[in-house]
């Protein structure tokens, strides 16, 4: 089993993703998908927290070698950043979602180089506005970000459009076709369920 597959079982396993392809949800944006992901429990299993940690280290060693800090993304992205730049030894920052009403309006928290090369970890990709929100808030204090991480993306095409016209490179550890063939492979799903998974992921406006 490799990483992708690896993290994609583990999702599944602890119920940070659920697929239901018979009674889809309704996600804030209205689309309807039938599956929702809360990857936020993530941080309550040490075995698959560990499997994240793990997996982002050597992603962010391979695809960004340059990186001097590890930032988090509020809230999601900030516990997995912090095991991370642990496990790398390197500084770490987080950015909220919006700068602070209060005392000096900070959006970023952290002391680094503004030269320095900065990857941001979020939990999940959807269409990746929030995290290319933070990364342009730092960008606009000066700061250096080369590229964005996260554990899980949907495989929207407006994600890919959105990091490329950013101009901000991006990975993750799996994504919405690994799980949904993880969970055929270990049974979850049956046949029609995957051809109907399939079918959100190909146009997931016309699926239904």
């Amino acid at each position: 089993m490799n990483t992708n597959q690896l993290i994609a079982s583990d999702l599944l396993k602890i119920n940070a993703v659920t697929l239901s392809p018979n009674e889809p949800f309704t996600w804030a944006s209205g689309i309807k998908a039938p599956i929702y992901t809360d990857n936020r429990i993530t941080i309550s299993f040490p075995e698959v927290r560990t499997h994240i940690a793990d997996g982002l280290s050597k992603l962010i060693r391979n695809k960004f070698p340059e990186v001097k800090v590890i930032g988090g993304v509020a809230t999601a992205g900030i516990p997995h950043a912090a095991i991370v730049a642990d496990k790398m030894d390197l500084p770490m920052i987080y950015v909220r979602s919006k700068p602070k009403d209060h005392g000096r309006g900070k959006q970023m928290e952290g002391r680094i180089n503004q030269q320095d090369p900065i990857v941001l970890i979020d939990d999940l990709l959807s269409t990746g506005k929030s995290v290319l929100n933070a990364a342009q808030a730092l960008k606009n204090e000066g700061y250096n970000v080369i590229g964005v991480v996260a554990i899980f993306s949907y495989e929207l095409s407006d994600s890919t459009k959105n990091f490329k016209e950013a101009g901000i490179e991006f990975d993750t550890l799996t994504n919405y076709s690994t799980i949904i063939e993880q969970a055929k492979a270990e049974n979850s799903i049956s046949d029609d369920e995957l051809v109907v998974l399939r079918k959100w992921r190909d146009d997931p406006w016309n699926w239904m």
